[in-house]
C-alpha cells in the first residue's frame, strides 16, 4: 500500500492546526494510493487500521445486509478522514469504503495518529468532536428508523440535504440532485418509494428540478412536515 504521491496534506481538514513542516513530515510517514470510481479503499473484512485521510475525491461509507442491500452511512469529501475507530480501539472495521470519484488517499497508521494525536490537543479535539458527531447523528437515524414512515424518512433525508444548501429566503439547492437508490439506502426503504415522494414533492410544488440541483421551493413547509412527524 506504499504508493509515493506529490501531494500534500494541507487541504485534510483535522491537521489545519499544525504548520505546513509538520504537515509535510505526517505526507512522508503516510501511504498513498489512487483510487477509481466504485473502487473499495477499504473493506470491512479488512484487517487494516489506518486512518484514511481524503486528500482528493469524494467517498462513502458503507454496509451490506446479508442479501446484499447496500446500508450507506455517510459521503467524506476530500479534506476530510475517517477509519479513526480502529486506529483507536484496534477493533475491526465498522464499515466498508468505496470511492464515489477519482480518489486519492493518504494512509495513516494506528502509531502515527495515536502518536499525531496526543501530540497535539486541538488534532485530539477535531477527533473528539468528530466522534460526537457521529453518535447524534446515529442516535437521530436510530429513532427515524424506528418512529418514523418511509414517507417521512424520504422527507428527513430531503431536509437534511437541503440544509447544507439553505439560500437566502426560504429556499434551498441540493446539488447534484439525489440518486433515488443513494436516498433509498440511506433511508432503509426502495427506490420506487423514494421515486414516488420526489414525485409527489414537485406535484406539490415543494420541489423542483433545474438542471444538475433539486431545488426546495418552500425549506420552512418541509422542515415543518419532518418536526410534525418527529414531534420536534
Amino acid at each position: 500500500m506504499s504508493e509515493l504521491h506529490p501531494a500534500s496534506l494541507d487541504r485534510i481538514d483535522l491537521l489545519q492546526a499544525l504548520s505546513p513542516a509538520e504537515r509535510a513530515n505526517l505526507a512522508r510517514q503516510c501511504s498513498w494510493r489512487h483510487f477509481h470510481p466504485h473502487e473499495q479503499i477499504i473493506d470491512r473484512s479488512s484487517e487494516s487500521r489506518d486512518v484514511c485521510l481524503i486528500v482528493e475525491g469524494r467517498v462513502r461509507v458503507v454496509n451490506y445486509s446479508l442479501s446484499g442491500r447496500e446500508i450507506t452511512f455517510d459521503d467524506i469529501d476530500a479534506g476530510g478522514w475517517l477509519g479513526e475507530l480502529s486506529a483507536i480501539d484496534n477493533e475491526p472495521r465498522s464499515a466498508s469504503i468505496v470511492a464515489l470519484t477519482e480518489t486519492m488517499v493518504a494512509f495513516m497508521s494506528p502509531r502515527l495518529f495515536q502518536e499525531t494525536v496526543t501530540s497535539h490537543p486541538d488534532v485530539a479535539w477535531l477527533v473528539m468532536r468528530r466522534l460526537a458527531r457521529i453518535i447524534r447523528q446515529s442516535t437521530g437515524r436510530i429513532m427515524d428508523l424506528s418512529t418514523l414512515g418511509a414517507n417521512n424518512r424520504v422527507h428527513a433525508e430531503i431536509l437534511r440535504l437541503a440544509k447544507a444548501g439553505k439560500r437566502i429566503g426560504n429556499t434551498a439547492e441540493i446539488v447534484p440532485i439525489p440518486i433515488h437508490s443513494d436516498i433509498a439506502s440511506r433511508v432503509s426503504t426502495t427506490r420506487e418509494t423514494v421515486a414516488r415522494v420526489f414525485s409527489d414533492l414537485a406535484r406539490d410544488e415543494l420541489v423542483e428540478r433545474r438542471g444538475n440541483a433539486l431545488v426546495v421551493l418552500d425549506f420552512e413547509r418541509l422542515e415543518e412536515m419532518v418536526e410534525d412527524v418527529r414531534g420536534d
